[in-house]
């Protein structure tokens, strides 16, 4: 059984985080995930935050399914399949802190490297890449939205059909995530309330639906210059909170 105040803070967060993902397909997870940690534990944090997202980002699939670019959901699978298995391997295992840094500096980094230097997921190598290195932070940050943002923002793809394919991948990410997470929990002999898991899922069902027109209403010159501006805002978020873990560690 659930609190009410967690119930109210909970629902207000994942609806809020769908809505921002829903419009722009970033940054909602990335804040839902400051917010769930600190409400709760890493462990039930994660898996609430894959539970919320996997709903969110099913309802937009399918909301957008005839935008979806296939060819670079299968690669980016493959990428994810890989990280999994380095993950799980133990054969890389970065701290937290130096997770959130990349993520900051490589986010940078994309957005001011010239036109013909900027990694795509329309190169099918670069698509598997991406699947890979954004697999290995989710598992380790819990998120990687700005890197993945990294991939899509200078292609030439439309705005539906960038906030389609991504969805369409970030519920691979989500799905192994929660895997993941899911039996650290279980080893730690954790549990999350089902009334928890219920309230999230139907909020970020609900956010996702109710950004739909927003998204409708904006066209896709204004889509990604607000994409770039959200990229490095959030970039620098990761940035400053991968050095505050680090320096709160060496203190």
């Amino acid at each position: 059984m659930i609190t009410l105040p967690f119930a109210v803070a909970l629902a207000a967060s994942v609806l809020s985080t769908s809505f921002i993902s829903g419009v722009f397909g970033m940054a909602g997870g990335m804040i839902l995930m400051g917010l769930l940690l600190s409400f709760t534990g890493l462990a039930p944090a994660m898996v609430l935050h894959g539970l919320s997202q996997i709903a969110a980002n099913l309802a937009r699939a399918w909301s957008w399914r005839q935008h979806i670019v296939r060819p670079v959901v299968l690669r980016y699978t493959i990428g994810a399949l890989i990280a999994s298995l380095i993950v799980v391997s133990g054969v890389v295992a970065p701290s937290k802190p130096l997770a959130l840094i990349l993520i900051g500096l490589v986010s940078f980094a994309g957005l001011h490297l010239p036109h013909r230097l900027t990694p795509t997921v329309m190169v099918p190598s670069q698509a598997v890449g991406c699947g890979t290195l954004c697999t290995v932070l989710q598992l380790i940050a819990g998120v990687s939205g700005p890197i993945l943002d990294v991939f899509f923002v200078k292609t030439e793809l439309g705005r539906k059909e960038i906030i389609a394919t991504k969805v369409a991948i970030q519920s691979i990410g989500h799905v192994l995530k929660l895997i993941y997470f899911g039996r650290l929990l279980l080893i730690e002999g954790g549990a999350i309330s089902p009334t928890a898991v219920l309230l999230a899922t139907a909020a970020a069902v609900l956010g996702t639906l109710l950004s739909r027109s927003l998204l409708d209403a904006l066209s896709d010159a204004t889509f990604a210059r607000w994409s770039r501006w959200l990229i490095a805002a959030i970039a620098a978020i990761s940035l400053a909170q991968g050095l505050v873990l680090t320096f709160e560690g060496i203190g």
